[in-house]
């Protein structure tokens, strides 16, 4: 079966789902995903089949559209039911599934519109070109995005690169100067960082327990040691749709190392309600993501930061609970 062509038979069975003007439906798809899906699907964490990844979705466009929709309507493995967002309709869904394997097959890569056209086609035959065509040039036109993402070492979740590529040393980790030889002097990080406490993230080091046992020191001060930083003990707690835990931000551990200057105003400003953040803006580098994933803890680790149940969900534990021990 040539590439494409998969891609246009999984569009042609979603036609009970997908009825109606076929540019208003991926427009849809584009609209759920980069607002429910994109968090994990973007970038492929915890087993999630990435975005553009055609044998992960090639996989999945076996099976009828009913199934992946049932699928993502109970959760599979790490994602919860619906991505999290309780409120999505099965159309919603469907529109979602069917713009990621567009995207997966190249026909929504450049032009989201081009996979339902595809499948609004009369005829199969005809279609396949179209969605075949896009497909067959993909490969020339990602490289570059590919060589450019993996050169910056500011990119965006350059801390989920594989086992054998964390903490290269100094001259081999795209940060310093391999023709100096001072580069040479430095001391490798997997050195300096075996004796600090373990995580499972990023550089693979609990930076803040780190702090707590007073294993590091950070200064406030680049050129006066002496100087104490000031540290604020304050949680912000962003509530978040769907039945994902609510985001709270502990102000202590950021200013234990960051002066409030790094943030505010520039990222955030200090005002409730003053900041719309997303999943998609921070997978874009941006708010949260302009350090995380690229110099603190990557996006895969969802409950360091999702970590406060919802009310609803609290009051439904303890409910039991307290009848128990009447």
């Amino acid at each position: 079966m040539k590439r494409g062509t998969w891609m246009v038979a999984a569009l042609l069975a979603a036609a009970g789902w997908l009825a109606g003007n076929a540019a208003a439906q991926d427009s849809a798809g584009k609209a759920v995903y980069e607002a429910s899906c994109i968090g994990c699907h973007g970038t492929g964490v915890l087993g999630a089949p990435k975005t553009g990844d055609s044998a992960a979705w090639k996989a999945r466009a076996g099976g009828s559209l009913s199934a992946l929709v049932s699928s993502a309507k109970a959760g599979k493995g790490a994602m919860p039911p619906k991505g999290g967002n309780a409120a999505l309709t099965d159309a919603q869904l469907a529109a979602a599934i069917a713009y990621m394997m567009g995207m997966a097959d190249g026909s929504t890569a450049a032009k989201p519109a081009a996979a339902p056209a595809a499948f609004k086609a009369a005829a199969p035959v005809a279609a396949a070109p179209a969605v075949a065509a896009p497909a067959a040039t993909l490969p020339p036109a990602a490289a570059p995005v590919v060589a450019t993402a993996a050169s910056n070492v500011n990119s965006f979740n350059r801390l989920l690169r594989a086992p054998n590529q964390r903490n290269r040393p100094p001259a081999e980790d795209g940060i310093h100067d391999a023709t100096n030889d001072g580069t040479l002097a430095l001391q490798p990080p997997l050195t300096s960082f075996q004796d600090l406490p373990r995580s499972n993230a990023g550089n693979r080091v609990d930076w803040v327990k780190s702090i707590r046992e007073s294993r590091i020191a950070p200064r406030a001060d680049r050129l006066d040691e002496k100087v104490q930083p000031m540290i604020m003990d304050l949680n912000i707690v962003r509530e978040v749709k769907g039945s994902m835990p609510d985001v709270v931000y502990p102000h202590k551990q950021h200013t234990e190392w960051l002066d409030c200057s790094n943030c505010h105003p520039a990222i955030f400003k200090p005002q409730k309600g003053a900041n719309q953040i997303s999943m998609a803006s921070i997978l874009l580098g941006e708010a949260c993501g302009v350090c995380h994933g690229k110099v603190a803890f990557p996006v895969s680790e969802c409950r360091l930061c999702h970590s406060k149940a919802k009310p609803a969900t609290a009051a439904a534990t303890a409910a039991p609970a307290q009848a128990a021990a009447k």
